[in-house]
């Protein structure tokens, strides 16, 4: 059973994750980089009238014809749709935009306390795993900016809490309340579709309080409240692009680099995936296994917490909600390290393990306070005051990781934009560029823009051609085919140099004979 709680105390517990949250946002004053430039500018767009669209291309993936075309071709809607709605509100400003993601982030915290009271079965457990997520870590830079992790995280843990319910009671509104939240996880993120499938499994497994006549019952009712939500994003994608959804985002299940993804025009593909050869895709899946073995590990366990998450988990693996987590979990690391393994190592594990959070927490203070116990016996410690020391030192380590992160993130992110502007500041009113982050460029200045691509210079004409682009600019963050053009080792005839600028940009006119009106 769970302790007794108030709901005072979940309103005090909301009340101080919004206020830590405000302090976060406050101090984060622009996007800083490209996914939360990328969903403020299409939330802001919609709320100024110019509807889901973007000016600017940042993958050639699902590229459209001409700018601007439409947005979310690659990327889900929902956090640039919540973000809009703020802003029709209060105001098309990013301040205004960060405040769905300032209340996700509390309700993902008071879920983390919730979870500590129902499956820790004390206040303590709960208010540790309340202030672990909190005190996010890694995370916690990301929480209140125009991403997905606060969002996703909600909606991600909300769907695995509601199937767990299901699981627990029988009943087919949790599990249609599960399909919503999976519905609305979907539409933040390509990924979120996991959730749908581990409910349909938490619905089937053996040992639930569902009939076998009921079964079928639950399914209905978590697809139906799946579609409700998202048939709407459904239709909108027909309309604009012909097709449910998009179907370039597959292509990066044969990246053979994370460079690909802006390749031009887009070459990943199954056979050149498999030429190139067994020891270069092993050695991939390697790299993806280690690197995401280290997010687990520093990123979603709070660097020491892992083992005590598993042996929690393995302590409460017959509660109902067990089931659900621990295929999510296994489900989302398989797929972001074997299947989308460049995408996933460098930020879809991240981004959507925010999911999992406070599960870990919660049984990471347990399995803390079970190992506690076997050692206690052993070295004769006072078991209690051991489980609050050690208790306490973990979060004393998640606030001292989460305020060095997020101290190191906030130069960069809140001063990047004079980058941009000296770019653009000795150029005609229209000019399109080809530039490393053509979010940020619109963001800063308003240019229109496109990607440099990880293809050799000589696709610029074509490039050029078909978006308008008039200007190149290249920096430090150049893809390698064009860094003898960077070095000024090579040139073009139809690339106009035009000088280095102090940040080390170097712009060049691009001349073409003809263009595209």
């Amino acid at each position: 059973m769970k302790t007794r709680i108030s709901p005072r105390t979940y309103g005090v517990v909301f009340a101080l994750a919004l206020l830590w949250g405000g302090l976060l946002a406050a101090a984060i004053r622009q996007p800083g980089y490209t996914d939360a430039y990328y969903y403020f500018n299409a939330g802001q767009r919609l709320v100024e009238g110019d509807g889901l669209t973007d000016p600017y291309v940042w993958t050639y993936i699902n590229a459209p014809e001409s700018l601007p075309g439409p947005s979310h071709a690659y990327w889900m809607p929902l956090e640039s749709l919540v973000a809009a709605a703020a802003m029709a509100v209060g105001g098309a400003t990013f301040g205004v935009a960060q405040a769905p993601s300032v209340i996700c982030f509390a309700g993902l915290v008071v879920m983390a306390f919730w979870l500590g009271a129902t499956i820790g079965q004390t206040r303590r457990r709960a208010w540790i795993a309340a202030l672990l997520v909190l005190f996010g870590g890694f995370f916690t830079p990301f929480w209140t900016t125009t991403d997905t992790f606060a969002l996703y995280g909600c909606v991600g843990a909300g769907a695995l809490i509601a199937m767990g319910r299901g699981r627990e009671t029988g009943s087919w509104r949790w599990y249609a309340l599960s399909g919503a939240a999976a519905g609305l996880a979907h539409l933040a993120r390509a990924d979120g579709v996991l959730l749908l499938g581990v409910a349909g499994v938490v619905v089937v497994w053996p040992g639930g309080r569902l009939s076998r006549q009921k079964v079928a019952g639950a399914l209905a009712a978590l697809l139906g409240a799946y579609l409700l939500v998202m048939l709407p994003w459904f239709a909108r994608n027909v309309s604009e692009i012909g097709t449910p959804l998009p179907t370039g985002g597959t292509q990066t299940i044969w990246l053979r680099g994370y460079n690909e993804l802006v390749s031009y025009p887009p070459g990943a593909s199954a056979a050149a995936f498999w030429d190139w050869g067994l020891a270069n895709i092993a050695r991939s899946r390697i790299e993806a296994l280690s690197s995401n073995l280290g997010t687990f590990v520093a990123v979603e366990t709070w660097v020491v917490l892992g083992p005590f998450v598993l042996l929690g988990l393995w302590r409460e693996r017959r509660r109902p909600v067990a089931l659900g987590v621990t295929l999510y979990a296994v489900a989302l690391h398989f797929v972001m390290t074997f299947v989308f393994a460049y995408p996933g190592y460098r930020g879809g594990l991240f981004h959507s393990s925010s999911a999992l959070l406070p599960f870990w927490a919660a049984l990471g203070i347990i399995g803390l306070d079970e190992a506690i116990a076997w050692a206690a016996l052993r070295r004769r410690w006072n078991r209690t005051q051991a489980q609050m020391v050690f208790g306490a030192a973990a979060v004393v380590l998640a606030v001292a990781i989460s305020v060095g992160v997020f101290a190191s993130r906030l130069d960069g992110w809140n001063d990047n934009g004079a980058f941009y502007e000296d770019v653009v500041a000795g150029l005609p009113p229209g000019a399109v560029l080809m530039v490393n982050d053509p979010a940020a460029l619109y963001y800063h200045t308003g240019h229109a823009g496109v990607v440099v691509p990880d293809s050799g210079p000589d696709v610029v004409p074509e490039i050029a051609a078909r978006y308008g682009v008039t200007h190149l600019v290249l920096d430090q963050n150049r893809t390698a085919p064009f860094d003898a053009l960077y070095r000024g080792a090579e040139s073009r005839p139809f690339l106009v140099p035009l000088g280095v600028l102090s940040g080390g940009q170097r712009v060049f006119a691009i001349e073409l004979t003809e263009r595209v009106p």
